[in-house]
């Protein structure tokens, strides 16, 4: 940073501090918005340290951090402990909403290793099969014509249990929810057991579309420290002894990004934190089936206290939209009317399609097939990696690479997209202000069933890598 730059941010703010209105933090962030929007304050440039500022303008550090992550809340600027606080330059944007688009939105000739999708199979055969066999049953078509239960038709939900079934974990039918997949059944779990305001804690590194649902409901979001295991019971109790946490959200199995498992001893030490700060668990299993040898959920040790939120998409069919919740009793009524308050009920023909797949065993025969193709699939491209550091899991659909120093993510991904490759970086995952590590996300889950493509692509990815040592 250079003496003039900083001089000259202390001089806007000083002006925006005098001339704004309203609350302190937000002047502050109102000036530096105005300033980096007419370019006085250029891409890439070092905002001045919060205890510099704060002494020079005359105000709390607690109100320069506010200001600051006003800014970053709106894609401005981005933080890293240890190195400062940055305006954004090209190659470094994150997605306004806070996540990934279900589908990409760039040009066919790009390859898109960036998502997790399902692999295409023979989902769309069966999905024929299911239609003509369906049309010709008048009385099931005259049932899901109508309106149904906000929680699901009995044998929906019955079919919703047998899926989220594992083990000694074994859920009622009472239990289930049926929601239009697994992102409405977040919505729906947030909505109705959380509240404007409320501290929802997940792990540093998370689902994006948990970051994007949390930012339009007002729910604010604290990632605490993690592991190879994921989510760090000591962080989660310490962060529960400074600020007053409503719930947390983890994915136990095949965590988004770092493809992390826990342990049993790490889900008892979980459940028992939240325990003794009465916290409610929720628990995305979304990636979860594709690991079938996987400890129990979460749920099977803390019952009282946890949702878990299952679904077809990652395994079977994305588009038919079918998911489940399961909760404790006394927590049904409020998530059907959620799922009633958005869309009255999930859609009785996908649940229907998903119940007759259950019960025939279409679905599992899908999952076997997925879980299949990406073991293949990583076994082509893994020894294009064997000189990069990387963390996986032998079901899990991405590699979750490191980039090495002094080199950024940003830049990896920027140098492959010019060459029509796509990859996901660490920030699109990251809640808070603490240090991104500089990591990439390659799926091998790309719908075209072209191995050279593939080939190509981690190819691509390694090369680039490889340039950097």
């Amino acid at each position: 940073m250079t003496v003039k730059v900083s001089i000259a941010t202390v001089s806007i703010l000083r002006e925006g501090l005098a001339q704004g209105r309203g609350v302190k933090y937000k002047r502050l962030a109102e000036a530096l918005e105005k300033s980096i929007g007419e370019g006085l304050i250029e891409p890439g440039s070092k905002l001045p340290p919060h205890r510099l500022l704060a002494d020079s303008l005359g105000v709390t550090i607690g109100t320069i951090s506010r200001a600051y992550g006003e800014l970053e809340r709106v894609g401005l600027v981005v933080a890293r402990v240890g190195d400062g606080t940055y305006v954004r330059q090209r190659g470094m944007e994150r997605v306004r909403d806070g996540g990934f688009r279900n589908v990409s939105d760039e040009p066919q000739p790009y390859f898109d290793m960036s998502r997790n999708q399902p692999i295409p199979g023979q989902e769309g055969a069966f999905l024929s099969q299911s239609l003509q066999a369906l049309a010709s049953d008048p009385y099931t078509l005259q049932l899901l014509s109508g309106y149904t239960a906000d929680a699901g038709l009995p044998r929906h939900r019955a079919a919703g249990a047998h899926w989220l079934r594992h083990q000694a974990f074994v859920p009622s039918a009472e239990q289930v929810i049926c929601v239009n997949g697994g992102q409405h059944g977040l919505l729906c779990v947030l909505m109705a057991l959380l509240k404007p305001g409320d501290t929802l804690v997940t792990e540093q590194l998370t689902y994006p579309g948990l970051i994007s649902v949390a930012r339009m409901l007002g729910i604010k979001l604290i990632g605490v420290g993690m592991d190879d295991e994921g989510l760090l019971p000591e962080s989660l109790s310490e962060v529960c002894q400074h600020h007053r946490v409503s719930a947390v959200y983890c994915t136990p199995t095949l965590q988004n990004p770092t493809a992390a498992v826990m342990s049993v001893p790490r889900r008892e030490a979980i459940a028992e934190v939240c325990r003794q700060h009465n916290l409610l668990i929720i628990e995305d299993e979304a990636h979860a089936v594709l690991a079938q040898q996987r400890p129990l959920p979460l749920s099977h040790f803390a019952p009282e206290r946890s949702v878990l939120i299952g679904s077809l998409s990652k395994a079977v069919s994305a588009g038919l939209r079918a998911g489940y919740l399961h909760a404790p009793q006394p927590l049904i009524g409020r998530l059907s009317a959620a799922v009633r308050g958005t869309c009255w009920m999930a859609s009785p023909l996908s649940m229907e399609l998903a119940t007759a797949w259950i019960e025939n065993g279409i679905a599992e025969q899908l999952l076997g097939q997925q879980i299949a193709e990406i073991s293949r699939r990583k076994r082509l491209v893994s020894p294009m990696l064997e000189e990069v550091g990387y963390k996986t899991h032998p079901h899990s659909p991405h590699f979750w690479i490191e980039v090495p120093e002094p080199w950024r993510a940003s830049q990896i991904a920027a140098e492959l997209k010019q060459n029509n490759y796509l990859v996901a970086t660490a920030e699109a995952f990251a809640v808070g202000h603490a240090a991104v590590p500089q990591f990439i996300r390659a799926s091998v889950c790309h719908s075209a069933g072209d191995d050279r493509l593939l080939l190509q692509g981690f190819e691509a990815l390694a090369r680039a890598l490889a340039e950097t040592v």
